[in-house]
């Protein structure tokens, strides 16, 4: 596993890190704890340090589960956790106030079984606390040996750029993937000119790239994916194109749609890292092989070609939730 540098700040971390908020939360019945644990260290025996987390996971268990699983190894590796909502539930509204900040922060310390958090993000931006006083108190955690590196989610331009000029933003992490390339527009240019590390999430479109998903597939009732538009049944048909561009492109290089849509990321930026996530061995395996799928430029313009006249269907967010990024 190759490693890369999170923009300007010195983090190293691998190249595909692992996103494990759907162990506990998002997709269906959360894994059973030992299950879980063995899968985060399966990801590490393979060569993944970069292991992301959040309070709002569970909420809580998450972090629980992570600072178990890498306890024996902590020294090895590189984790990301968040703060930013109503008693750590992400439904109830956020909460950035720099008390809760430093609540929060404690409270990630016990249950990640560590001495200092790596990355810690703003998991929204609070529409109620000047973004000043939010990385004010990133940088007195980090003054204090707490927290190493600060980082945003889902943050807007005017957001990002005021955050950075008070404690410097280690890393951005927002959705980006083939099928959601919004972050071209404004969030990458902004990354590059002010060295910031940029961490996809649902780099593989919550698994509607995997090819394993059609308008056939039934949820269960507490996935999140039942409430997103973009997964509505109609949606998921019309959109069956780009995974169909995705697997010819696969059977050419022996390879999965998940890892072309993968390797795609990686070769859109050296500061990139995207941080899939999964309940499967066999999926974790899948896409560690991603990182040794090499994008030649006439690939990559042939992709961009093709992407170029699909228009995919569907929000990704319903509005209640969308009304939350990009601030």
């Amino acid at each position: 596993m190759q490693h890369r540098q999170l923009g300007h700040s010195g983090l190293e971390v691998s190249a595909l890190g692992f996103g494990c908020m759907g162990l506990s939360y998002g997709y269906g019945p959360p894994q059973e704890r030992q299950v879980a644990i063995n899968l985060i260290r399966a990801a590490h025996e393979r060569g993944v340090t970069f292991f992301d987390t959040a309070e709002a996971y569970g909420p809580f268990v998450n972090e629980e589960i992570v600072g178990e699983a890498l306890a024996p190894i902590r020294d090895q590796v590189v984790i990301a956790t968040k703060f930013g909502f109503k008693g750590g539930d992400s439904t109830a509204g956020q909460d950035s106030r720099p008390e809760r900040i430093r609540q929060v922060a404690d409270a990630a310390l016990r249950r990640l079984k560590t001495d200092h958090i790596d990355l810690l993000y703003q998991h929204r931006v609070d529409p109620h606390v000047p973004m000043e006083d939010v990385a004010g108190t990133v940088k007195e955690l980090i003054r204090a040996g707490k927290v190493r590196h600060f980082g945003l989610s889902e943050a807007g331009v005017e957001s990002i750029r005021r955050a950075h000029a008070v404690q410097p933003v280690a890393a951005l992490q927002s959705e980006y993937s083939l099928w959601w390339r919004a972050p071209e527009a404004e969030i990458l240019p902004l990354c590059e000119e002010l060295g910031i590390g940029f961490v996809p999430f649902s780099p593989l479109g919550k698994g509607f790239l995997t090819g394993t998903i059609d308008e056939t597939t039934t949820f269960s009732k507490d996935d999140f994916r039942n409430i997103v538009p973009r997964f509505s049944a109609d949606n998921r048909k019309a959109n069956q194109i780009l995974v169909e561009l995705l697997g010819v492109i696969a059977t050419e290089k022996k390879a999965t749609p998940a890892q072309i849509a993968l390797a795609w990321l990686l070769a859109r930026k050296p500061w990139i890292v995207p941080i899939p996530g999964t309940t499967k061995l066999h999926r974790l395996e899948e896409n560690v092989g991603a990182t040794s799928i090499e994008l030649t430029a006439a690939d990559l313009a042939r992709i961009n070609d093709a992407l170029a006249r699909i228009e995919v269907k569907g929000d990704r967010y319903p509005a209640h939730l969308a009304a939350r990024v990009g601030r």
